[in-house]
């Protein structure tokens, strides 16, 4: 396990007990010595009281997923003792609290076994037993620190940055701090072969999760009402949102707010709310997961065929209802692309990590607009709740809303007559009008029952004049999406296409396969439709391994769909068990292919 800034740390405990501030804090002290960081939290769905997991990844090379071993395991909970013991990579380490005998069934000859009596340190310093259970959490962090030698000058400034006006807390965790520290250094070779090592690689960058990210982005994009549901895992989306507007949305001289929330009573309700806000001319949006694109589904449809721009942000999540909420997938694909019933097909975005989720939120507004359409961007809990280290976000303070074609007052006051859904360009995009702008821009809004002048029809020619129009607009919005992300070599016969938060799996994997002399070029889509560019990719190669997260190579089945792509020469690869993908599962799934005799 000798290595520097290299090791995996996971930490097994029990929901409910307080151990998220004790993790976060172990990894803000490596991500402020200047180490690339990743952690990624694998927590129940229920309130308390069952197995929880946090990974910490040191990286020096900034790799940004899920690793796939375990170099130290701080086995926290005994129900999962024989669980974590097992994860441990031969030559690592398991950490475990010795107040209470072990049995030795659990031990492994491969790997070096510490106790540490945390609950005992912790029972003769601290009063009270909801303390005493925090501040083991803080101690296993200073056994930690001794271990791979990291900064408790670092730690203690965290602290006092944390607990600013609470001066007592400061001193009782940095107490805790080392006990751990002090027992650890004191019985043990400090540090271990595998450590951490103070670098420069961190600077000018920030760690965020991507629901905070994208509830910054709508924001700075101009997004003024927002309305949703809580469900997990996109609940705190819309809370980073509120949160960034109550600081700055308020009129300064009134003290009223300039933005509108609402939490409604079901997701069908929500996005309701959103198509009328945004029929009314105000950019909105609403958070949610795969059930609620499901509630959601007829309204979408219906702003598709009305030609309603909305913005919707799915968090997705494995499996319907309950399900397992709590786990990552990218399960949602095909059925937000063609969401509702009749002949939809909507514009979708996929963001790679927090940084893109911030990014691309004024261009799904934007886009939204431009189109007249909902457009969904898709992430997933891996980018929404984990924390991801990426560049610092910049804004560009020259950025004016495109809000596409929307006659003013003055172009209604020169037309003899205006027609809501006639395509005047040839680019299937119609103009639109604001409720209450001047009394030639009003229109009835329908739905798919509706002639190319906008009065009601149920015929059949005028409604597949219609709908024919909407595919001539579908053809111009391939020109308008975010391209891909190609990285290309004649010299290679194969390549990894994939989306969203496989991107770091996929560099990872593309590295070490690169090291067994195996060379892909790389595809990552950022929207759908796909771009000119995407087809082009696919045509170049022999075999293209796609990459996703779902058991149905929905991304494969959506290439085949939209762009005609040679289904025989996409091959998937795919990752659905509910955690993180990781290089691994991708190396290996591309070596299996390889074996039976696809290109390389």
């Amino acid at each position: 396990m000798a290595s520097t800034n290299d090791v995996v740390i996971k930490i097994g405990t029990v929901n409910g007990t307080g151990s998220a501030s004790a993790n976060g804090l172990l990894r803000k002290a490596i991500f402020r010595m200047g180490v690339p960081v990743v952690g990624k939290n694998y927590f129940p769905s229920n309130i308390q009281g069952l197995p929880t997991w946090y990974e910490i990844r040191v990286t020096g090379d900034g790799y940004s997923c899920r690793s796939d071993r375990v170099d130290i395991m701080v086995a926290m909970n005994a129900q999962t003792y024989a669980r974590d013991l097992a994860e441990v990579e031969p030559g690592g380490c398991l950490i475990y609290d010795s107040t209470w005998p072990r049995s030795s069934l659990l031990n492994r000859d491969d790997i070096t076994i510490i106790g540490i009596p945390l609950s005992r340190m912790c029972n003769e310093h601290f009063d009270g037993a909801r303390a005493r259970i925090l501040m083991k959490n803080i101690a296993y962090v200073g056994a930690i620190a001794a271990l791979l030698d990291v900064d408790l000058e670092i730690i203690k400034n965290l602290l006092e940055e944390t607990f600013s006006t609470k001066q007592h807390l400061i001193a009782s965790n940095m107490e805790a701090i080392h006990l751990g520290y002090n027992y650890a250094s004191q019985n043990f070779p400090c540090p271990l072969p595998a450590r951490v090592e103070k670098m420069d690689a961190t600077k000018g960058h920030i760690v965020i999760d991507g629901n905070t990210a994208a509830g910054l982005g709508c924001m700075y994009a101009g997004a003024t009402v927002g309305a949703w549901y809580p469900i997990t895992p996109s609940t705190s989306l819309m809370d980073a949102f509120r949160t960034f507007c109550s600081r700055y949305r308020v009129d300064p001289e009134t003290g009223k707010r300039t933005y509108c929330i609402i939490q409604a009573e079901d997701e069908l309700a929500a996005i309701g709310m959103v198509l009328g806000a945004s029929w009314n001319g105000a950019r909105s949006f609403t958070p949610t997961s795969g059930p609620g694109i499901s509630l959601m589904s007829e309204f979408i449809g219906f702003a598709y065929y009305a030609e309603i721009p909305a913005v919707i942000f799915d968090v997705q999540r494995t499996g319907p209802s309950t399900g397992m909420p709590t786990r990552t997938q990218q399960c949602d694909l095909i059925s937000c692309a063609y969401a509702s019933h009749g002949d939809t097909k909507h514009v979708l975005l996929f963001p790679a990590d927090p940084e893109e989720c911030f990014y691309m939120s004024p261009q799904a507004f934007d886009l939204a607009e431009r189109l007249q359409t909902p457009v969904m961007v898709l992430t997933d809990l891996d980018i929404g709740m984990n924390d991801w280290m990426i560049p610092e976000l910049e804004w560009d303070e020259s950025y004016v809303p495109d809000r596409g074609k929307v006659y003013s007052a003055e172009d209604l006051e020169g037309m003899e007559k205006f027609y809501r859904y006639l395509d005047v360009d040839g680019d299937g995009i119609t103009y639109r009008t604001l409720p209450g702008v001047h009394p030639k821009g009003s229109y009835f809004t329908r739905g798919s029952g509706h002639t190319k002048l906008g009065a009601y029809t149920e015929d059949s020619a005028e409604y597949q004049e219609v709908i024919d129009r909407l595919l001539v607009k579908w053809e111009t919005t391939r020109t308008m999406v975010p391209d891909a992300e190609i990285r290309y070599s004649k010299f290679n016969k194969a390549a990894i296409l994939t989306l969203g938060s496989c991107d770091g799996a996929c560099k990872e994997a593309l590295d070490r396969l690169e090291k067994q002399k195996v060379g892909l070029n790389y595809c990552r889509v950022k929207a759908f439709p796909f771009t000119a560019a995407v087809r082009e990719f696919i045509d170049q190669h022999e075999v293209v391994y796609v990459v996703e997260q779902n058991r149905d190579a929905q991304l494969r089945t959506l290439l085949i769909n939209d762009i005609e792509a040679d289904q025989k020469k996409l091959v998937p690869v795919l990752h659905y068990d509910g955690m993180p993908i990781n290089a691994g599962s991708v190396v290996r799934g591309v070596l299996e292919e390889i074996s039976k005799g696809r290109a390389a």
